[in-house]
């Protein structure tokens, strides 16, 4: 693959305040429609996760969770609440690191990032939102979706807002993706001396995420979508291996 001649990230507005068993797909159509964008070969449309995991009713009352024996130690340690460490736990491979300022947990799905995902801003009733079950999965339905809607196949990808080592700050990153690739491979290529590039991977699905998270926002603006155009050649006619794909094996990590 080679780079884009220009990237251009458009908000979708005016969409609704989901609610479990809502299309997503439906949404981003009538949105496209509203603000007189229609789609083309090489689109990317990025969604908020939230908007997607509230479709998918992964609503939780901390309320209703009794915490086990882990979750109230847990809770003790580092001050949380026992009901929102027994969900963390439940989502959780495992947990790298528990502090007050955050619970460091391998997601089941292997992303690593605070609290296995689990959020409760811009939700409703004191309740919290868990990821997707399978963002990966969720991304090729929306797209399937979309194409079965207009007739045109964009890439989708699904996009969080994480933490990063070191850094202060979220960046929107993809948890699922379909019809994108999360990394290109620059490995074996040439840079402009001739030099072959040894160690060169793009994180391609995270770097347009990043993008549109930056349009779309992060608060009240409730703009959870956006149409990103100048990726095209990036975008797949097949689903691609999902977001999964690029995330660095357990054996690789040179931290623990």
């Amino acid at each position: 693959m080679t780079g884009s001649a220009g990237l251009n990230a458009v908000p979708l507005t005016g969409m609704p305040h989901f609610a479990p068993g809502m299309s997503v797909a439906d949404e981003i159509v009538a949105a496209l429609v509203r603000d007189g964008l229609v789609l083309a070969d090489g689109d990317v449309v990025v969604v908020a996760q939230k908007i997607v995991s509230k479709s998918e009713g992964r609503l939780r009352d901390p309320a209703a969770v009794v915490p086990g024996a882990e979750a109230l130690r847990i809770a003790a340690e580092t001050g949380r609440e026992p009901e929102l460490v027994e969900l963390i736990l439940a989502e959780s491979s495992e947990l790298l690191r528990t502090h007050p300022a955050a619970i460091v947990a391998r997601h089941r799905t292997g992303h690593v990032l605070a609290n296995a995902g689990i959020d409760a801003s811009n939700v409703e009733d004191g309740q919290v939102l868990l990821w997707p079950e399978d963002p990966d999965a969720s991304a090729r339905a929306i797209r399937e979706k979309i194409e079965g809607l207009t007739g045109l196949r964009p890439a989708v990808i699904i996009a969080d807002s994480m933490g990063r080592a070191w850094r202060i700050g979220t960046v929107g990153t993809a948890i699922g993706c379909a019809g994108i690739g999360p990394v290109d491979d620059q490995r074996g290529r040439t840079d402009l001396f001739g030099r072959v590039l040894q160690a060169t991977l793009i994180a391609v699905a995270d770097s347009i995420a990043a993008m549109a998270a930056l349009a779309m926002g992060e608060g009240a603006e409730g703009t959870p979508a956006a149409l990103v155009r100048g990726a095209g050649w990036w975008v797949t006619a097949d689903h691609g291996p999902g977001a999964v794909a690029g995330l660095r094996p357990v054996d690789q990590d040179m931290f623990r």
